[in-house]
């Protein structure tokens, strides 16, 4: 009796869009996402002073639409408002010009993206195979996939490719135009590289395969529904292509190749010697996502650790083959789809290769869209497979052995979490920072709107979203993507450096009058050796030879220039952080 209910319940295909199963199955689906999201956002409101990391690069200038007086000529913050997609700009200016700031706004969007993203992949999974305990296993893995990374947290452009891909998928399962078309519109606006693979979907449900041969479509619509998505997609991109940036063109291959900061050790490192480090594992250059890959004490299993039922998504082509041992498999329609977007992914990751930083980054084009389809695959295969289980259990001496697995493994997928967290994993991890001197952040806030911060300490990552003031540069906003930006940018990072560790003050004072700094933030043991050891920008490749010349000088006993202002010039002072008054500096003789 049991095992009847179990199979009407969980393996039985619908043929209604609503009925009690599929209510069920998505109302529990949205469940887990919300649980989910709020868990999230009790980390993003934990303390005053907390934002997701990536924010700290493209939101942090969106205050502009709250004050326009916030970051005048800043170089920084008009570079990162010139790379930002237009319809995502335009959601945080127009819910800025409603009085909600762009911080907030950062923090609640994800839950909301993760809702949104769960109910189309729980109907993407139900198209596939209408049954809906598959959907809610595809939408619980790849919820968990995303909120094991920063993606989805971080409420930048990238986050809103999972809800819009899933959206378009879901549409063109249906063949349903107009929505398909806008989902295709949408994601060229908030996040053009999902688009490509959009587009490419569409050229490749042409293909059919018939007696094991390639053969083009003879249905007509077929090529009016492709013809019009690419239409769309070309009026998007179109801008793209013709628009130049003002910060130069995107770095070659060739220049990045020079510059120490895409090199091992560098600050965007992107060319790794040896196969797996560069072509599977590189978190900018491999097709696998990075945290498959990330070196531990489990590295061994660790793929398998951090997303344990994702892999099983690789089961499904092989259980396809045998329909007689699992009758489901009758049931499964256009699972092509899945192997397009795969063939689709990887053709672009290629591609992205081949005209390097032309078309971004090569890992975006795999990593994402690997995360979707194995959930999808996942959830399916999961249930061809306990189907198979169940129809096998119809022998009373196997029932309670079939209960006891179907049991395990439901236990395993839901409480995934929990086990995280017992192995020191945190979960959710959306990336968020946590600001630890907040009396900083208030000092800088009541200085005039247009002051210049120079500094090297980490807490300069932390000052323009805290404290809505420019800084001459940061590690955080450190993305040598575009010439012109990185160029000037390197020649900031590295005046900077010179004038803090120079011995001669008129370094120090032509600096300062160079990129008119107002205010110089120090840390108290910035002029040791070992602080410039261990700190994590300083001792990146491209401060290389400098570094190590002054930490030499240093354990010599040098007095760098600027230090002998500490107590003259200082205005504040908190948990070691100096802060010194340029003009102070400027003036001494």
């Amino acid at each position: 009796m049991l095992n009847k209910y179990l199979r009407q319940f969980c393996t039985v295909p619908v043929a209604k869009t609503l009925n009690r199963q599929v209510v069920f199955w998505f109302s529990l689906s949205m469940t887990f996402a919300l649980i989910y999201g709020i868990l999230g956002l009790q980390q993003a409101f934990s303390s005053e002073y907390v934002v997701q990391d990536d924010a700290r690069q493209h939101v942090f200038w969106m205050q502009r639409f709250f004050d326009p007086e916030l970051f005048p000529n800043d170089f920084l913050a008009d570079y990162f408002q010139s790379v930002a997609p237009q319809a995502y700009t335009a959601l945080y200016q127009i819910m800025a010009s409603i009085g909600v700031n762009p911080l907030f706004l950062s923090k609640v969007l994800p839950i909301v993206l993760g809702l949104i993203t769960t109910g189309y992949c729980f109907g993407v999974a139900l198209e596939i195979l209408p049954v809906p305990a598959a959907g809610f296993i595809a939408s619980l893995l790849l919820n968990q996939s995303l909120w094991l990374k920063e993606d989805l947290g971080s409420a930048t452009a990238r986050a809103f490719l999972y809800p819009l891909f899933l959206a378009f998928l879901y549409y063109f399962l249906r063949r349903a135009w107009l929505p398909t078309l806008v989902a295709i519109a949408l994601q060229g606006l908030f996040y053009p590289q999902t688009l490509l693979i959009s587009a490419g979907v569409l050229i490749l449900q042409l293909v059919r395969w018939e007696r094991s041969r390639p053969r083009l479509s003879r249905n007509r619509n077929d090529y009016l529904f492709c013809a019009a998505g690419l239409v769309v997609a070309f009026l998007v991109m179109l801008p793209y292509v013709l628009e130049s940036s003002p910060f130069g063109p995107t770095i070659s291959e060739a220049q990045a190749r020079a510059l120490p900061e895409f090199l091992p050790g560098g600050r965007t490192q992107f060319f790794a010697s040896g196969l797996w480090r560069y072509w599977i594992c590189g978190r900018r250059s491999g097709f696998l996502p990075d945290e498959w890959c990330q070196p531990s004490w489990r590295a061994s299993i660790q793929p398998f650790l951090l997303s344990p039922p994702i892999w099983l998504g690789f089961l499904l082509p092989i259980l396809l083959l045998f329909p007689q041992r699992f009758p489901l498999v009758k049931y499964v329609k256009q699972s092509r789809v899945l192997l397009d977007i795969a063939i689709v992914s990887f053709f672009m990751f290629f591609a992205a290769h081949a005209v390097l930083f032309k078309l971004y980054l090569p890992s975006r084009y795999t990593q994402h869209s690997l995360r979707i389809v194995l959930a999808i695959a996942t959830g399916i295969a999961l249930i061809l497979i306990l189907d198979a289980l169940l129809r096998w259990a119809e022998q009373p001496t196997r029932k309670f052995f079939v209960f006891g697995v179907t049991a395990l493994v439901g236990a395993a997928l839901i409480l995934y979490p929990s086990f995280l967290r017992l192995t020191g994993q945190e979960f959710p991890s959306p990336g968020y920072v946590t600001g630890t001197v907040p009396e900083l952040y208030a000092f800088f806030r009541q200085q005039p709107k247009d002051i210049v911060i120079a500094s090297l300490t980490e807490e300069t990552d932390n000052l323009p979203t805290f404290s809505q003031r420019s800084v001459l540069a940061s590690r955080e906003l450190a993305i040598p993507y575009h010439v012109g930006y990185q160029r000037e940018f390197s020649q900031r990072a590295t005046d900077l450096v010179r004038a803090q560790y120079s011995l001669d003050l008129a370094t120090v004072k032509n600096v300062i009058q160079k990129y008119g700094i107002d205010f110089w933030l120090l840390d108290r043991a910035a002029f040791s050796p070992e602080y410039l050891a261990r700190h994590r920008w300083l001792s990146q490749r491209q401060f290389q030879p400098d570094i190590q010349t002054i930490r030499a000088k240093l354990a010599q006993g040098s007095v760098p220039a600027l230090a002998t202002f500490i107590d003259r010039c200082s205005v504040f002072e908190s948990q070691g952080l100096v802060v010194m008054q340029a003009e102070c500096i400027a003036s001494a003789k």
